[in-house]
Parts: C-alpha cells; sequence; structure tokens
C-alpha cells in the first residue's frame, strides 16, 4: 500500500466516500507524497513526454506568438509571461531563445512560473537561472500588469469529477472501499451539483466529467487579460465539444495503469472540456479562439520552416527533427488530439495561428 492510498483510505474511514477531484487533489499534490510534489515525471525514465521535450520548434514557435501577442498590445515595457506547469524548463528556454530576437521584448518581459514541485523547481532554476524567473503556487500571486499566459499540458491534470445519470436522478461518481475485498472502488452517492444542459440527456450510467477548478482559473485568467491587456494560449488533449464519457486514465512508465491502482505512483489525467474552457473565458468577458488542432496550428505558426531551416545548418540532426515534428503535427500522433485555445480581450482579431490567414505569421 502505498502512502498516497493510506491517506486515500483514512479519509474515507473517517468521512465517508471521497469525490474524484479529491483523490486526485490527494494522489497528485499531497505535500509529503503527491506524484507531482516528488519526482521529475518526464522523459524516458519518468511516464510520459510532453511535446517541448519532443522538438525545440515547438517552444520556439510559441515564443514567438507571445511576443506578437506583446507586440500586439502595443509592446509594453514591462510585461509578465507567466507559464502554468512549466515541467523542466524547456518550452520556456525554447521560447525565450527565439524570442528575444524581437526587439525589446526579452526586456519587457518578467518571467513567471507556477509550480508546485520542489523537485521540478530545481530543474526549472538550473535551464532559467539566467532569466531571473518568479516562482508561484497560484496564478493570483501574479502581480498586476499585462500578462501572456501559457499553459501546456496543465489542464489535462486539473481535478475532475464525474456525475452519472441513473433511473432515480444524478449521482456523483466517488471513491469508497469494497467490503468484501477492502479495496478501492468507485461507488455513486449523492449529486450536489447542477449539471450543464449538453449533459442532460446523457445515457444511464455513462459518466460525465465536469472540471470546477479548470472553470475557475480560466475566469481568473480571463478576468486578469480583460483588464490588463495581453492573452493566454492554452495547449493539451481534449475534446471540442461537450459530451459524456469517461476520459480519467492513469500513466505509469508510459504504459496505462490502474486509476485506483497505486495512488501517488502514476500520473492522473483526464481530457480537456475546451468547449467548458472557452465558454468560462466568454462569461468572465474575454474572447475565446478556437480550439484549433496542434498540428494546424503548428502549421500556421511556420513548423514546417523553421524545421527545414533547422535541417539545413544542422544536417546531422535532420532526421530527428523532421521526426519530431511529425510526431507534433501528425493526426495520428499529437496533431489532432492535441488542440490550442487563445483567450484574449474582447474585440481583438484572431491571434496567429487562429485566423485562417494567419500561416506563417510567426
Amino acid at each position: 500500500m502505498t502512502p498516497v492510498e493510506r491517506r486515500v483510505r483514512d479519509r474515507i474511514i473517517q468521512s465517508g466516500p471521497i469525490s474524484i477531484a479529491e483523490y486526485m487533489e490527494i494522489a497528485l499534490g499531497d505535500p509529503d507524497h503527491g506524484y507531482y510534489r516528488t519526482r521529475d515525471p518526464l522523459g524516458a525514465a519518468g511516464d510520459f513526454v510532453t511535446a517541448p521535450e519532443i522538438s525545440q520548434v515547438f517552444g520556439e514557435l510559441i515564443g514567438l506568438w507571445c511576443a506578437t501577442m506583446w507586440q500586439a498590445v502595443g509592446a509594453p515595457d514591462d510585461v509578465r509571461l507567466v507559464e502554468l506547469g512549466p515541467g523542466r524548463g524547456t518550452l520556456m528556454a525554447d521560447a525565450i531563445r527565439a524570442a528575444e530576437r524581437v526587439p525589446n521584448f526579452l526586456a519587457a518581459a518578467d518571467i513567471h512560473l507556477i509550480e508546485t514541485s520542489p523537485t521540478l523547481r530545481v530543474r526549472q532554476h538550473d535551464v532559467l537561472e539566467a532569466l531571473h524567473p518568479t516562482w508561484h503556487e497560484h496564478f493570483a500571486e501574479i502581480s498586476d500588469g499585462p500578462c501572456v499566459v501559457i499553459a501546456n499540458e496543465f489542464f489535462d491534470a486539473l481535478p475532475v469529477e464525474q456525475f452519472v445519470r441513473t433511473s432515480s436522478g444524478w449521482r456523483r461518481r466517488s471513491i469508497g472501499i469494497d467490503d468484501a475485498a477492502g479495496d478501492l472502488c468507485f461507488v455513486l452517492t449523492d449529486g450536489g451539483r447542477s449539471i450543464p444542459v449538453p449533459f442532460h440527456d446523457a445515457p444511464l450510467g455513462v459518466p460525465c466529467e465536469l472540471r470546477p477548478d479548470a472553470e475557475i482559473l480560466v475566469d481568473e485568467i480571463a478576468r486578469r487579460i480583460t483588464r490588463e491587456g495581453c492573452a493566454a494560449l492554452i495547449i493539451d488533449y481534449g475534446h471540442a465539444v461537450r459530451a459524456p464519457g469517461e476520459t480519467l486514465q492513469a500513466i505509469r512508465q508510459h504504459r496505462f495503469d490502474g486509476v485506483l491502482t497505486q495512488p501517488g505512483l502514476a500520473d492522473l489525467t483526464a481530457h480537456v472540456d475546451f468547449a467548458a474552457v472557452a465558454e468560462a473565458a466568454r462569461a468572465a468577458g474575454a474572447d475565446a479562439h478556437g480550439p484549433v488542432a496542434q498540428g494546424v496550428f503548428l502549421d500556421r505558426l511556420g513548423l514546417g520552416l523553421r524545421a527545414q531551416y533547422l535541417c539545413e545548418s544542422t544536417p546531422e540532426r535532420a532526421e530527428e527533427i523532421r521526426a519530431g515534428c511529425r510526431r507534433l503535427r501528425d493526426p495520428d500522433k499529437m496533431g489532432k488530439l492535441f488542440k490550442a485555445l487563445a483567450i484574449t480581450p474582447r474585440g481583438s482579431p484572431p491571434p496567429a495561428g487562429f485566423g485562417q490567414n494567419s500561416a506563417r505569421t510567426c
């Protein structure tokens, strides 16, 4: 039994079944034993690989996108460049290396990292020390002023709730302890939350996923952008249309694992509901653009041109560069499942990558 499972069991014994969101909060964020608090999960020796680790082109294009959004609001002398869940710092390092070519952007950019993992903060410090970033636990800690926010594979790990329509009404899908076997198990408990209209006719017994924490965070980011200016870019795997169905999964050593099998030792994620993200942003007074498939988004930013340049300038790495870009772009890899969504102040034109004529903007 893992230390996290022991804490989960103690919580259930004390107060009864817990929600899936509470289970995820403990499994991923427990201060002493939580998955993200205690390890570097990235890379071949970890549990998963993200786009910045696959190709430098990803971060470079994102960096230039950030610089164009800064220019779009008049290139203010002071802008907060904020990354949620910056991993090893790879994306930010690549982004700054590309964006520093834009006159005055690096001098204006004040870098802020939202990170709760002590282990990853050390890795980020090693990579980004020369940029003098500031670390925070929460987005609300960022000081006032224009900001450009990046969130790559961040929202998928925020806790989800699951609700199931039964013949007697809606019930919350929770986690309890099986009386016979003594194992953690899923159970149905009383609801306690209004269900969005798109789920009202969900088939009986099919889980519907909600992510209240994500909607709260999007509201906070959107209000900040509306008030202070600039933009946010969210890239993650997920769906564009709200629909019933379970996407909660556990990943360990690059393979699927049981969600309840070894809490604290596996990553827990669920697909991002981009329709809910866009709805939350618009309700806060901002505009939401997209989602756009990642492959389309990166192509519009100039993925092919940048890859071609790198292949020609470093021919010994050409096949590695091409393979990385194919993985990011191809529909049967990351190009379709992963999507991009931008949040801008109300009335803003579509940002680079989100308009039909935005190819090669960066």
